[in-house]
């Protein structure tokens, strides 16, 4: 006898016909239980109202909260690194430069395309006059671009590239008729992005680089002042001085600065200061809502936590960036006021209800307070 056939034997030994007959007409009879209850849910075309029912949802089906940003997911990266990854388009990206006080605007600020694959956002805050600035907005794009075509190691390729810009920028100096140009410098911080998930930060001086993380200000960078021990250390080894005056700022070589910058002609007896360079992994559906790069106009008015909490109250980062350098001229700050705002997969996560309050607004000249 088969399988099969003995199987069947079996079961109409067991369960008569009459039996099995009975228990499939009551199974007729019931009725299916719902999943859900209430109408079937309209289908939308919109992936924040994806049932129709006019009310949005911030997150959506990738799993990454962007209720105000609706941007494509990168397929080829979001594959390769096994996880959701928006696309940070440049239409997005707010910037905002305000003169201030001064008599001119000596800040540069930059977003552009390298590759397919990254995407450079700079600032340059110049003293002594614009042309540094103007030189690092003109050519360090440049030399990053020739170089990520050679190099994979994107903080190698932000600290050879400032490198380059800083040799070049002296020659420049050295020929120039101009003498009011020896005193030009600028500082710089530059972020690349590289597959929408990869972000190196390189900078010298004092421009800053923000990334807002579960609505805590991480600071990206590290301020180049006078006031940093390693840097005194470096300036005294190249044969120049640090002092300070009755309130506490630091002069260097007898100058009030409040950083050594990039690419400073002047001060190249002190040595020029060599670039820090940090690169982390975003993590658009959990906690990384933007990143900022501000100049000292910005920094020195204002701690990171507050420009932290005036951005994540602002609607996109256009609004953001106008509003933060505006923020700053109000609380007092007399120099040029420049921001860029970059916004990532939580951008709308993390809401701040309420701006924090800090001294530096009242005692704008006793230091920096970040």
């Amino acid at each position: 006898m088969s399988a099969v056939a003995a199987i069947t034997l079996f079961r109409s030994k067991i369960f008569p016909i009459g039996t099995r007959v009975l228990w499939t007409a009551r199974a007729l009879l019931v009725k299916p239980r719902p999943f859900h209850c209430g109408p079937a849910p309209r289908l939308s075309n919109s992936r924040f109202d994806p049932d129709g029912s006019g009310t949005p949802t911030t997150w959506d089906a990738f799993g990454i909260w962007d209720d105000r940003i609706d941007e494509p997911i990168l397929l080829p990266p979001s594959i390769k690194y096994g996880t959701p990854i928006p696309k940070v388009s440049l239409a997005r990206v707010g910037g905002a430069s305000l003169l201030g006080r001064r008599k001119e605007n000596e800040d540069r600020l930059q977003a552009s395309q390298i590759t397919d694959a990254v995407l450079y956002f700079a600032v340059f805050d110049g003293h002594g006059g614009p042309q540094a600035a103007d030189f690092c907005h003109k050519y360090m794009e440049t030399y990053i671009r020739d170089l990520v075509a050679k190099e994979e190691d994107l903080e190698l390729v932000l600290r050879k590239a400032f490198l380059e810009v800083d040799k070049a920028l002296e020659r420049q100096l050295q020929v120039s008729a101009d003498a009011s140009l020896q005193t030009a410098g600028s500082t710089a911080t530059v972020a690349l992005l590289r597959d929408g998930i990869e972000l190196a930060v390189g900078s010298v001086g004092d421009s800053r680089a923000i990334l807002s993380r579960k609505g805590k200000a991480v600071k990206l960078t590290v301020d180049h002042t006078a006031e940093r021990k390693d840097e005194r250390e470096r300036i005294k080894s190249s044969g120049g001085y640090v002092a300070w005056n009755s309130l506490g700022q630091p002069h260097v070589n007898g100058r009030l600065l409040h950083d050594v910058q990039h690419v400073d002609f002047d001060l190249r007896s002190t040595g020029a200061a060599e670039s820090e360079t940090k690169r982390i992994s975003l993590h658009h559906a959990h906690d990384d809502a933007w990143l900022a790069l501000t100049t000292d106009g910005i920094n020195f008015i204002m701690n990171s936590q507050e420009i932290c909490d005036v951005i994540s109250q602002c609607h996109d980062p256009k609004e953001a960036a106008q509003r933060i350098t505006e923020q700053a001229l109000q609380y007092g700050s007399e120099d040029n006021s420049t921001a860029l705002v970059v916004p990532f997969g939580a951008w709308g996560k993390h809401k701040s209800p309420h701006l924090t309050s800090t001294f530096s607004r009242s005692f704008t000249s006793s230091g920096r307070w970040a």
